[in-house]
């Protein structure tokens, strides 16, 4: 029996990625490569694949399927598809993706944004259940199509690249080995290359040692916070950060597939003292729990269209949070190595799917770049180093929906607004040439959506905080990343929300920070202003410490209550912000703390009429209704 003849043929997949009247996109890994057929129950549709294959080991090849259809779908009813694979339908070659009773999958394509789900911040290992399990449950208890959500929107943090479990990343190098994905060479590193990499003895909860750092003299920084060496990756929990293309593969594919987990059998590696092993075996239960209900998220991810965007754990901690830490971080080959495999990985699993016509240009590079591996299964360092450098140049990461109301996401991490002043200041989320474009891509719709990572309206009080350890010249040490962290960029957004042709309607989608909230915002002094609501869902699979989290909320309610002077201290003073309660609060908090997903209903005018979080733990959803008192926040 031959080595591939054990592995199933599909790996990872399908994902319904984008969903358009005359287009469908779907994602998968497979084991081998497979030529693709489309049925849909809609007759006398004929779809048209374009598919692009690209290996990334002996047994694993991500397919990227485009299809074009000569008529356009019917709206707003079921759609039962099968995408079969060399002859074999989904029923054989992954049936937990079929709900009980269904011989076929089936989507809806709705033809009005009425109603979508969106979260970030999927963390395998965190305590939290997960919060993708909330769409599957509702499409189980809601199996009308009038009640299937448009899409999710995924905002961020998806994969966490920087802070890996141990038990994670076994697996992750128990699939590697499984599939033969392909290895690399590495340069900077006190390793040569992957394998030695993952035979090294700080593998395993030590490859800070592995990172690379630099010398620094900010005694101010050694004295109050300990140490003269810097690491380029700032991450807490950086123990386990992911490094080589392969790792991030494999990342993706035990996150959205109970398939490669069957592969597997796991056991804790050599050489761990006891404090390491026993929060290996503490993840290891975390992990068990969140592969347990793979199965069920495959399930949402082949019926509900699925668009995301990058955070900063996508690729790493800080990603670009600083024009200081840009240059340290690009200046060494390792860590731009690192940085450019995670956003390999991202163009791959994430990016492509949200906008195919964006990555054709990439994606034959990639496909150049993942033949180049030798007979020993190693890529090709040049070819990589430069592809590295392509996807580093990139700007067309974010997107827009032709949806009504028009969806717009944006791309905060790499088209940043960078201090000139103080290098070691925070960037803008975006800079002015990005803000520019967003303001023409608003101009003339009477409503919109749009999708930003970070909330553009944040809590003050954790605003002030970081802008305390900004101005100390400390950003890294809080994530001291907001709109309101520089002059600039917050200046414009400002203005393009004020500006008499933009929207009248705009509804913002937000994550980041692991807690939820909804602001409604309004212009003082304009009796026709345009009307504003942010949502912030947070996290999917993450949360604020609880205590922490009612210490800020409490103190930001009497800190900048309606009447503080305060409140003239802050760049949005021109805005009235007025954040709802959420229906479980039990002493006027404004910020829930519960992973899940997000859930909006939205009005014909694009308004939204209903805002709900869907708890991760299985209680009763979390509503966010529209305020009845007139108290107000500035």
């Amino acid at each position: 029996m031959s080595e591939s003849s054990e592995i199933p043929a599909v790996l990872a997949g399908p994902l319904l990625r984008r969903l358009e009247p005359t287009r469908i996109v779907f994602w998968l890994v497979a084991s081998r490569p497979l030529q693709a057929e489309l049925e849909l129950s809609c007759a006398d549709i004929t779809a048209t694949i374009k598919r692009t294959v690209v290996p990334i080991g002996r047994h694993a090849f991500v397919h990227l399927l485009d299809i074009s259809l000569d008529s356009p779908l019917p709206s707003d009813e079921q759609i039962d598809y099968d995408l079969t694979l060399d002859t074999q339908g989904i029923a054989q070659y992954a049936s937990h993706l079929l709900y009980p009773g269904a011989q076929r999958a089936s989507f809806v394509l709705r033809s009005h944004l009425e109603h979508l789900l969106h979260g970030s911040c999927r963390k395998p290992h965190h305590p939290a259940a997960d919060g993708l399990l909330c769409a599957d449950r509702w499409l189980l208890e809601n199996p009308e199509p009038s009640q299937r959500p448009a899409l999710l929107m995924m905002s961020g943090d998806q994969v966490y690249a920087d802070d890996v479990a141990g038990p994670m990343l076994r697996a992750i190098h128990g699939l590697i080995e499984r599939l033969g994905l392909f290895g690399e060479h590495l340069q900077g590193a006190v390793v040569d290359d992957s394998a030695a990499l993952y035979q090294h003895p700080a593998s395993y909860y030590h490859r800070a040692d592995l990172l690379p750092a630099l010398e620094s003299n900010e005694t101010l920084r050694e004295r109050f916070f300990g140490g003269a060496r810097k690491p380029i990756f700032t991450s807490s929990n950086a123990d386990n950060h992911l490094v080589t293309f392969a790792e991030v593969m494999a990342m993706y594919l035990l996150v959205w597939s109970p398939v490669p987990w069957t592969l597997l059998k796991v056991q804790m590696p050599q050489g761990l003292n006891t404090e390491r092993q026993a929060r290996y075996r503490q993840e290891q239960q975390l992990i068990d729990t969140f592969a347990k209900g793979l199965g069920d998220v495959a399930r949402v991810l082949a019926h509900v269209p699925s668009l995301m965007i990058f955070d900063d754990h996508d690729i790493t901690d800080d990603w670009n949070l600083s024009a200081q830490w840009e240059e340290t971080a690009y200046g060494h080959p390792f860590s731009k190595r690192i940085i450019g495999n995670a956003l390999l990985g991202y163009l791959l699993c994430q990016g492509w799917g949200n906008n195919p016509d964006a990555f054709t240009e990439l994606l034959e590079h990639c496909q150049a770049f993942s033949h180049s591996a030798d007979a020993d299964g190693y890529l090709d360092t040049p070819l990589q180093d430069a592809l590295i450098d392509e996807v580093l140049r990139f700007q067309g990461w974010q997107f827009v929906l032709p949806s009504s109301p028009a969806l717009l996401v944006l791309d905060t991490r790499t088209r940043r607004w960078r201090s000139e002043s103080n290098f070691n200041k925070p960037s803008g989320l975006l800079d002015w040439e990005a803000l520019s474009e967003l303001q023409q891509a608003l101009l003339d719709h009477p409503s919109a959506i749009i999708v930003s990572p970070a909330p553009i309206f944040g809590v003050k009080l954790i605003e002030t905080v970081q802008r305390v350890f900004s101005w100390l010249g400390y950003p890294l040490l809080v994530d001291a990343e907001n709109w309101m962290a520089h002059r600039g960029a917050a200046q414009v957004i400002l203005n393009i929300f004020r500006h008499s042709r933009t929207p009248g309607h705009y509804v913002i989608l937000s994550g980041d920070v692991h807690y939820s909230f909804v602001y409604e915002v309004l212009i003082r002094h304009r009796r026709r202003a345009p009307h504003l609501w942010q949502i912030t869902s947070s996290g999917i699979k993450n949360q604020f410490p609880k205590r922490l989290l009612d210490t800020f909320d409490r103190l930001n309610r009497w800190l900048y209550s309606p009447r503080s002077p305060l409140n003239w201290f802050t760049k949005r003073r021109q805005m009235e912000v007025i954040p709802r309660t959420p229906s479980h609060s039990k002493a006027g908090e404004r910020l829930w703390n519960s992973a899940g997903l997000g859930q909006v209903f939205f009005n014909p005018q694009g308004q939204p009429a209903r805002i709900y979080q869907l708890n991760a733990d299985g209680s009763e959803a979390t509503e966010f209704p529209p305020r009845v008192a007139d108290l107000r926040e500035i």
